[in-house]
């Protein structure tokens, strides 16, 4: 199997993994236990970001896959904080809720931006050795 094949191969299946853990992130994030809110939302975010990055760097040796998971969770986080045309809105502003979703966006952002950053930094060090 030729490189861009499996280059491929592995940036479609980083994309799907990303795409379908950060719905389930935005999806997660009004989760409450009777009226106590719990942020499970946003230290998947973290978590989720750190993993699938490096993850995706260490299975296919390529700085460009390993990018792919941390667009993938931006674009649908911010996709998610647009209101629809039919007046839906899943990251608000307000109150408890707002806090969470905005650590979620901040948190997540950042952790995503720290992996990559180590990938992209790790390649550049190796390749001066």
């Amino acid at each position: 199997m030729s490189r861009a094949v499996a280059l491929l191969g592995w940036g479609l299946l980083s994309v799907a993994v990303a795409a379908w853990l950060s719905i389930v992130e935005v999806l997660w994030l009004p989760l409450r236990a009777g009226r106590v809110l719990i942020p499970v939302s946003v230290v998947a975010a973290v978590v989720g970001n750190l993993v699938l990055v490096f993850l995706a760097h260490r299975i296919s040796r390529s700085r460009v896959v390993a990018a792919l998971p941390a667009v993938v969770w931006l674009v649908i986080a911010l996709a998610a904080s647009q209101r629809r045309p039919e007046g839906d809105l899943l990251l608000i502003g307000g109150g408890a809720t707002g806090a969470v979703n905005l650590a979620f966006l901040l948190l997540g952002v950042i952790s995503a931006a720290f992996a990559v950053a180590r990938v992209v930094a790790g390649g550049r060090r190796r390749a001066r050795r």
